[in-house]
């Protein structure tokens, strides 16, 4: 629009000026003097002819030197405008290829710096914050894999040792009983008191594991006499009363220790004092009337007011026993 009114203005100027030049011509043509008469009116001393022509003539060149600088402005606009949108076209042209060289310098120095291993402004995950979960990831793997060690060892620890620690009460364990020694006078629980003992549960025919925890018993009963001074009896009980009479169970507790006491009963009086003792027992599959019996393999100490104080399993040897019924002893004294 603006070009358009430029064009518009400079040709009016145009056309104004050139009315003006065939006015000054016209004028020119009608009124100028001829070379004799100015030649003589310069003779006799006239110069307001001269002087007219000259200023005429200077005002016309003037007006024609104007308009050449009009037409040639004009021109130079005209011929400049469609140079310069061919300019501005082949800028724009240029700056588009040069804009898409770019984008494809970009992509391609994009695609470099990925292919570099360097971070893409704009993208979704970096080199960083992959590294990041990485070491988080890593460190909750360590973390649950120490801490799944430590609760392994715990429960290890726990079934290997018990631990000990303050008593809540006393342990439902003992009772009264009535049953007959192997001398074959009738005891109970009141002939024991005053004295610390060990109540054992087995019986005669057991092949092998009743031998050898008698056996131990016999070993600690004289190592406890020998480190504390103290006097501990040992008594068997038996859990199979249809076959350990009076005299069986007398055989047999005499060849292991002569201070050892054997005691049996009737069926009756067994169970009750098994129970009493929370003492397992039952008999195997029978062939004729040889049969074993599967029974608990516990050894208890009893105080001397026949109060249960501790049991003793089959893992303990001879010196863990005496050890522990020396432990148990000198802090019941305290």
């Amino acid at each position: 629009m603006a070009s358009a009114l430029c064009r518009t203005a400079s040709r009016l100027r145009s056309i104004q000026l050139c009315r003006r030049i065939r006015v000054s011509s016209d004028l020119l043509s009608a009124s100028s003097p001829s070379p004799a008469c100015i030649s003589d009116a310069l003779r006799h001393g006239d110069f307001s002819l001269p002087r007219s022509f000259f200023s005429l003539n200077c005002g016309i060149e003037l007006m024609k030197m104007d308009q050449r600088c009009l037409l040639s402005t004009s021109a130079s606009d005209t011929t400049s405008k469609p140079d310069s949108g061919k300019s501005e076209t082949k800028s724009s042209d240029k700056n588009e290829k040069s804009g898409g060289s770019e984008s494809s310098d970009g992509g391609s120095d994009q695609k470099n710096e990925r292919a570099s291993g360097k971070d893409v402004r704009g993208g979704p995950v970096s080199w960083m914050s992959f590294f990041l979960l990485f070491a988080t990831g890593a460190g909750l793997v360590y973390y649950y894999d120490r801490e799944k060690k430590r609760h392994i060892e715990d429960i290890n620890k726990n079934s290997i040792a018990v631990k000990e620690g303050p008593s809540a009460g006393k342990a439902a364990i003992g009772g009264p009983f009535n049953l007959i020694r192997d001398d074959g006078k009738r005891v109970t629980e009141k002939d024991l008191m005053g004295k610390w003992s060990i109540l054992y549960f087995g019986f005669t025919h057991c092949p092998d594991i009743c031998p050898d925890e008698l056996i131990k018993l016999a070993a600690a009963i004289d190592k406890i006499k020998e480190n504390s001074g103290v006097d501990v009896v040992p008594v068997f009980i038996s859990v199979d009363p249809e076959r350990d009479t009076v005299q069986q169970v007398h055989e047999y507790v005499k060849e292991f220790h002569p201070k050892l006491i054997g005691l049996t009963g009737s069926p009756e009086e067994i169970k009750s004092v098994a129970r009493s003792y929370r003492v397992y027992y039952m008999k195997t599959e029978e062939e004729d009337s040889d049969y074993l019996v599967d029974h608990s393999i516990v050894m208890y100490l009893m105080s001397p007011e026949m109060n249960f104080v501790k049991f003793y399993g089959k893992n303990h040897d001879v010196d863990s026993l005496t050890d522990g019924v020396v432990k148990e002893i000198r802090q019941y004294r305290k």
